[in-house]
């Protein structure tokens, strides 16, 4: 899988050069560069930003320098797998007027062959560089949630290691994925290590029982129980019909029920 990564701060991205990621950059499970976009722009200043049209406070980035850079990655895109598939590349646009970025996004997303994120500075890109990208690309404004950065870097950081961590080898022991938050639509389970003790506070007995069947009710009700009390939104969206028994039983505990297949709030509750 190819990412690339075009910003004002190219040392922005070091971290990516580090941990789980950086590792499968140097095995070449993915492939990742990053590009500076001053290196396209064509005055001695190397100006990237001008005043906005109407007004306002703030500046916003030219079209120009942005188009020679998507320009440049798209020439540059001999992956075997785009020229196969035929599929464009996905422009990804850090922007809180985007789609939110969500677990089962990011699943999508690793499902790519070529992944392009384009950093905004200031007040933003010309809007024009979107509606032009998308004769190249497949053009995707996303945000990380209701709030403002300084720039995409910080997103784009969140977001290549939420993806890049989803490819198969990526992540040592595939089954992590499996049981972490969001994969089953809920928060994780709270998780314990030794000892057992530890400052008066006692691991829950059921870990230490050895009885497979009971910790995986038990985990089950914790991630029910978490999730309700931490994200309320995400136990509306279950599908209640695969739930099971235990679980239908701890939602109606907190207050919830499951009428036909459907997870809702119990009446007066």
């Amino acid at each position: 899988m190819r990412f690339d990564v075009v910003s004002i701060f190219p040392e922005y991205l070091a971290p990516l050069e580090l941990s789980l990621i950086g590792k499968a950059r140097t095995d070449g499970l993915l492939q990742l560069t990053v590009h500076d976009l001053r290196a396209f722009t064509v005055d001695r200043h190397r100006t990237v930003d001008d005043t906005p049209y109407g007004g306002g406070a703030g500046m916003v980035m030219k079209p120009e320098p942005w188009a020679m850079a998507l320009e440049s990655i798209v020439a540059g895109d001999s992956t075997a797998e785009s020229a196969a598939s035929g599929r464009k590349p996905t422009l990804i646009v850090p922007s809180p007027a985007g789609e939110v970025f969500t677990q089962k996004l990011a699943y999508e997303l690793a499902e790519e062959d070529h992944l392009v994120f384009a950093c905004g500075r200031y007040e933003g890109i010309d809007e024009r560089v979107l509606d032009w990208a998308a004769e190249h690309y497949t053009v995707r404004p996303v945000s990380l949630g209701d709030y403002v950065l300084n720039g995409g870097e910080v997103a784009v950081l969140a977001m290549v290691e939420a993806i890049g961590r989803l490819i198969p080898g990526v992540v040592g022991n595939p089954e992590s994925l499996i049981e972490e938050s969001h994969s089953d639509g809920l928060l994780e389970y709270p998780v314990y290590t030794k000892p057992s003790t530890w400052r008066e506070r006692e691991v829950p007995d059921v870990l230490l029982s050895g009885n497979h069947g009971k910790i995986a009710k038990f985990r089950m009700e914790q991630q029910l129980r978490r999730t309700a009390a931490r994200r309320p939104d995400l136990i509306t969206e279950l599908d209640g019909s695969s739930l099971s028994k235990a679980s239908r039983d701890v939602l109606w505990d907190l207050g919830y029920a499951v009428v036909d297949g459907v997870v809702t709030r119990r009446p007066n509750d």
